[in-house]
């Protein structure tokens, strides 16, 4: 039987000194991947071979027949490169049919997150130093070159990393020193375990006196319900405290609403606390202050800079509540993010909801926070960016609704993404925006052009070309936009139209590709949309263009369930940038 992994001390703070480094902790199955005369297993924590659970980290991991390794690491879902999703990765575990298995694979692949090396080429390298265990590790990963095998880089600063898991709302930070070794089978002082804590307001109703578990509740509105047991974290004379007021003031162990509490936790779902920890008594609190709304406040884990004002305004009538749509950016935020880097942006507010006054805003307001940060224009004005948490946090506070970027960086004048806006005359005509992007993408295809297709989040879609910045001008992604375009006409003159003038165009879909150019803007992905549904411009998998897709299918109250559970459509933008055929596309 194989040796179990070293693990983690956990640390309420991290260690001080210049002898640490830092990685991000996944929230997975802890396991050993295993590279012997030619053969690949994985092995969990406690020796279960978990290789037919996941076939997509086992499958073209193709080695020569002498090689030897084996690496440390945590199998992940992940929903974003710093955050695992450990509720997907749980379903996949409990799978036993292979058929069910192979198809779940496809849809939703896992990760092998590997952070460490502890044989190499049959040589026991666990003396190593961590520094040199990880310089060999990286090597290896680099070698094999598989898309679902990710090295865990390494970083010197704690603030760096903690920022990078925060904003992602992952599950904690690794500190470990870099003259460590590596201890099978020990749980060592040598690496530490950091949670970014969630914490969560409950009052206690009940004690097992079998287990030691208390169970605390929160309202939903006048219903009580469970917000899960908590056991670990009570100090002795806490413990004590509590089971006399139990005995004195309840009855058969249960008690009514008093005690109000603080729990920190990784999640509260399905009256259930991950990961449970007491924290503090909260004697500020009323039972009746501990409901279902604050603790989903409290789980999106907001960062402490933000000021937020007035959360109960209704912004969109159907009963969506500013509080939603923080909640709502606060998830979205790590997908939603990347697309904002280096760009500058303009923001639809609308302070007192969609029924109300609204205005563009393109330029950083005097009143902002110090955080808020903005690009220096010959005007003397200072463009709006939104590319951090807080930024975009504000931002949203101050009803902004719509995020509209350019189709170039701040600093420059050259595309970094081409896109088709295919607008439909009305709603009730989407299907014909949808038969369009399925014939672009098979144009797209046959020049080997990668493509990703989202709605407006209004009325029709759109369909974006990631390409590198500096390779190609926009007069070029005029001409070929403006040559595919026509050709979607030649093909359906009486669906396609490039007439600009809306009253030429009678009931056919407008391909946009003027508003293509430098100076223009497009929706971004995942920003909401200011009508009647609260729709998002949702990014799809092309699969998903199908006669039950409408332009408010996706809103933001199923939006962020959406995301987690089928992982986001756009996940590769960045990645195929360099991969597009630029010479192709130049000279269509």
């Amino acid at each position: 039987m194989m040796d179990k992994p070293m693990l983690p001390t956990l640390s309420a703070e991290p260690p001080k000194g210049k002898e640490w480094q830092y990685e991000v902790k996944y929230d997975g199955f802890r396991a050993f991947l295993i590279f012997r005369n030619g053969e690949v297993q994985l092995i969990s924590r406690n020796g279960k071979d978990l290789s037919f659970q996941f076939p997509e980290l086992i499958e073209g991991l193709s080695v020569v027949p002498e090689a030897d390794f084996v690496l440390d690491g945590e199998i992940v879902i992940l929903n974003t490169p710093y955050q695992g999703d450990f509720e997907q990765l749980q379903k996949r575990g409990r799978l036993k049919n292979k058929d069910r298995i192979i198809q779940a694979s496809k849809k939703r692949p896992a990760s092998y997150m590997a952070f460490d090396m502890v044989t190499q080429e049959t040589q026991d390298i666990t003396n190593f130093s961590y520094l040199n265990r990880k310089k060999e590790l990286k090597k290896v990963v680099k070698d094999l070159n598989h898309p679902s095998l990710h090295y865990v880089t390494s970083y010197s600063d704690w603030k760096t990393v903690r920022q990078l898991v925060f904003e992602h709302l992952g599950e904690g930070v690794v500190a470990k020193r870099k003259s460590s070794n590596y201890a099978f089978n020990k749980r060592s002082s040598n690496w530490l375990k950091i949670k970014i804590w969630r914490t969560v307001s409950g009052f206690l109703t009940q004690y097992n006196p079998d287990n030691d578990y208390f169970k605390a509740e929160i309202y939903n509105e006048e219903q009580r319900i469970g917000l899960g047991r908590v056991k670990h974290g009570l100090e002795s004379e806490q413990f004590q405290t509590l089971i006399k007021f139990f005995k004195e003031k309840g009855q058969n162990w249960k008690i009514e609403p008093g005690i109000c509490v603080d729990i920190n936790c990784l999640n509260a779902q399905d009256e259930e606390l991950r990961e449970p920890v007491f924290k503090d008594f909260r004697f500020d609190l009323s039972a009746e202050d501990c409901t279902r709304r604050k603790c989903r406040w409290d789980l999106a884990l907001f960062p402490k800079e933000v000021d937020f004002t007035h959360t109960d305004k209704t912004l969109w009538p159907i009963g969506v509540l500013k509080e939603d749509y923080l909640i709502y950016l606060r998830h979205i935020a790590p997908h939603m993010l990347r697309f904002f880097s280096s760009k500058k942006v303009t923001v639809i507010r609308y302070p007192d909801g969609i029924t109300k006054q609204s205005f563009f805003q393109k330029h950083k307001p005097d009143y902002a926070p110090d955080y808020i940060e903005g690009w220096d224009e010959e005007d003397g004005e200072m463009a709006l960016r939104a590319d951090s948490l807080n930024s975009l946090l504000w931002l949203g506070n101050q009803g902004a609704l719509e995020f509209h970027l350019p189709f170039q960086r701040a600093l420059s004048s050259y595309p970094d993404e081409i896109v088709f806006d295919l607008d439909p005359p009305s709603r009730e005509k989407f299907q014909i925006a949808v038969l369009a992007a399925k014939l672009l993408k098979h144009l797209l295809d046959r020049l080997e052009v990668y493509s990703f297709v989202k709605t407006s989040g209004n009325k029709g879609l759109q369909i974006h070309i990631p390409v590198e910045e500096g390779k190609i001008s926009y007069e070029e992604t005029r001409n070929f936009t403006e040559k595919l375009a026509m050709l979607l006409v030649k093909e359906k003159p009486e669906l396609f139209t490039i007439e600009r003038l809306k009253k030429k165009r009678g009931d056919r879909l407008y391909i946009d590709y003027v508003q293509h150019a430098e100076g223009k803007t497009i929706i971004a992905p995942y920003s909401a949309r200011a009508t009647e549904e609260a729709s998002v411009a949702t990014p799809l998998f092309w699969g998903e263009l199908n006669d039950s897709l409408t332009p408010y299918s996706y809103t933001i109250e199923n939006v962020l369930h959406r995301v987690q559970t089928l992982g986001c459509p756009f996940a590769s933008y960045d990645e195929v940038r360099e991969k597009q055929p630029i010479d192709t596309i130049k000279n269509l």
